[in-house]
């Protein structure tokens, strides 16, 4: 390319400039002269490196609970990217499919690289040091995740988060909030000698729940299981949408809450009683897909697949069966 070429190609970028800034009333001068005086973007800044490596603050001296604080981070971080997709779903109310094809599958990769990766958490922690740092822990929990919630929220009906015994007090016409007291992760995290909420539920609601409602009531109607029932179930595409949901339910509500399960039995299993959780949570009946049967999209698998849903993970991942 030859001078020439170059200046007429900065002035057609200079021409377009002038349009965009002119439409919203701006002068593009001004413009020019901030980005004359502007230094230039370096990494470091670009993404907060700085500020990033400075939330580990350990509440302990034991070295592992850095682990453990560094992978909760990169969990939180990997749910905000698949939040991230799922909002623009939401927002397009009835996308075409390829998008919402492409988009399920990004969540379903992030996901994919947090099943595989939890081990990095369970094999950077000695057992001796995890039971002792994670008292100074009391009562915050792993079950706190609202990120975890959302999703869950923004991929189904409400109807399919309802605590397993209750579903069927609940019509089609049922209210949001009223779904909402009746949700399952409630039972996961009451004391086990009474019954009660714990500290840690009632914090997390305190904080939370007018978030969760509010979102229920958003993707009533564009939550990915109503968005396949109205719009795909006849499309050319739609085993290929079919299959990257039916990845998400096994993802979402088998490969990581048993992740999580086969951590728990690690750390917490002692004969002849478990230890509890840090928020006193009854992981032994929450965790487990098989006691809370959560599937985001029901219809899509088959009866047997349904009763019997984590029934091979464990067998495979826990008991080597």
């Amino acid at each position: 390319m030859n001078k020439s070429e170059i200046d007429q190609d900065i002035l057609e970028r200079i021409q377009q400039l002038e349009e965009k800034y002119k439409a919203m009333g701006q002068d593009m001068s001004s413009y020019l002269d901030g980005l004359l005086h502007a230094d230039f973007l370096n990494y470091w800044d670009y993404i907060n490196l700085d500020s990033l490596l400075a939330l580990q603050q350990p509440k302990t001296n034991f070295p592992d609970e850095m682990i453990f604080i560094m992978y909760h981070q990169i969990t939180e971080l990997y749910f905000k990217m698949a939040r991230w997709e799922m909002e623009q779903i939401h927002e397009h109310k009835h996308p075409d499919i390829d998008f919402f094809i492409a988009r399920v599958k990004r969540v379903n990769n992030y996901f994919e690289n947090l099943c595989h990766s939890f081990n990095i958490m369970t094999d950077g922690m000695e057992r001796e040091q995890f039971l002792k740092f994670r008292m100074s822990l009391l009562p915050s929990s792993g079950f706190q995740s609202a990120q975890y919630r959302l999703i869950e929220i923004g991929s189904t009906d409400l109807i399919n988060l309802v605590n397993l015994d209750k579903r069927a007090d609940f019509d089609e016409n049922a209210s949001v909030a009223d779904m909402y007291e009746s949700i399952y992760w409630l039972t996961g995290a009451t004391e086990l000698a009474t019954g009660k909420k714990t500290l840690t539920l009632k914090q997390f609601e305190e904080k939370y729940s007018e978030e969760f409602l509010k979102l229920a009531e958003k993707t009533r109607e564009t939550n990915f299981a109503r968005l396949f029932s109205k719009f795909y179930t006849e499309d050319d595409k739609a085993e290929e949408l079919k299959a990257q949901l039916k990845r998400l339910d096994i993802m979402a509500n088998v490969e990581w809450p048993l992740a999580h399960y086969k951590s728990a039995v690690r750390y917490l299993q002692k004969d002849p009683e478990d230890i509890k959780a840090t928020g006193g949570t009854n992981w032994q009946k929450y965790l487990p897909p098989r006691f809370q049967k959560i599937v985001f999209f029901p219809d899509l698998w088959t009866e047997k697949e349904r009763n019997e849903w984590g029934k091979s993970w464990v067998k495979t991942n826990v008991f080597g069966a």
